[in-house]
């Protein structure tokens, strides 16, 4: 398995306007200068965690999608991060997982905040999006859901075998996991202390990223994003500024923890669904 590069984009969003966040976000990942093949966006990046989905939502044709597929296209990049889809008379805060080809998948978060109302106006995801990059997996979630480590648990699969070869192998379900957030500043212990032990129970490489600023409710985020490893060291962490990070992950390291300490093999089968 190749080495996987990963760009965080922690940034302030301007409150629920969609053409200064679209036009702000372009111009940061047309500028970058180190090579990389995805490119993370925070949660709602075009208009802040809004609970105004009739006036913000788009379809999947619409305007916000295709600026995800033309900012893809031409960086040659994966993107994604979440954003509101309208969808059968139903609001979704959609993660959108946009290949350079246009070939997209999607996840509604599962877990509504229901301390914001999230959960008065949008419809939760019954369903999980494990993503495939160069032989790694990832799995994609939408910030609340961090709190609830049954639906990120890291299952265990059979890996098919050829004839002849143990056929009973198993392996974890996915390397990395992925959380795009709005996470206010006030709770940011939670934030980074669930991010690690995520990383940990799930012995696979985290992400966070997370907005700054303040938004329309007044609420204040300092980011803090992070990158950590399987061992739950953190090797990346920016708090209370705009930054763009790239990182390559290393499948050696990863694999390296799991057979020094084969703690997957003994996991709980949670049942999720």
């Amino acid at each position: 398995m190749a080495p996987l590069t990963i760009t965080t984009l922690q940034t302030n969003l301007v409150w629920e306007n969609k053409n200064a966040n679209l036009q702000l976000l372009a111009k940061k990942i047309n500028s970058l200068q180190e090579k990389t093949e995805i490119v993370v966006l925070p949660e709602m990046f075009s208009t802040g965690f809004s609970m105004r989905p009739k006036l913000f939502a788009e379809t999947m044709e619409g305007e916000t999608v295709q600026w995800m597929k033309d900012i893809s296209s031409a960086n040659k990049i994966i993107l994604t991060g979440s954003l509101i889809i309208e969808e059968e008379n139903k609001f979704y805060n959609r993660l959108i997982w946009m290949l350079p080809n246009g070939e997209f998948g999607y996840y509604d978060k599962r877990h509504l905040f229901g301390l914001a109302e999230e959960d008065q106006y949008y419809a939760a995801g019954n369903k999980r999006l494990i993503a495939s990059v160069k032989g790694w997996k990832i799995n994609l979630q939408i910030c609340y859901d961090l709190r609830f480590p049954v639906w990120a648990r890291n299952r265990i699969t059979p890996i098919e075998k050829s004839i002849g070869e143990d056929a009973q192998e198993i392996r974890p379900e996915f390397d990395v996991l992925i959380y795009v957030a709005n996470w206010p500043e006030r709770r940011s212990h939670a934030w980074k202390t669930l991010l690690c032990a995520r990383a940990i129970e799930n012995q696979c490489y985290v992400i966070g990223v997370n907005r700054i600023g303040i938004d329309g409710n007044n609420i204040s985020h300092s980011g803090n994003s992070l990158v950590i490893d399987p061992l739950g060291e953190v090797l990346y962490h920016m708090a209370d500024e705009e930054d763009i990070f790239t990182i390559t992950l290393q499948k050696e390291w990863l694999s390296e923890v799991r057979n020094k300490f084969p703690f997957w093999k003994d996991a709980d089968d949670f049942n999720w669904r």
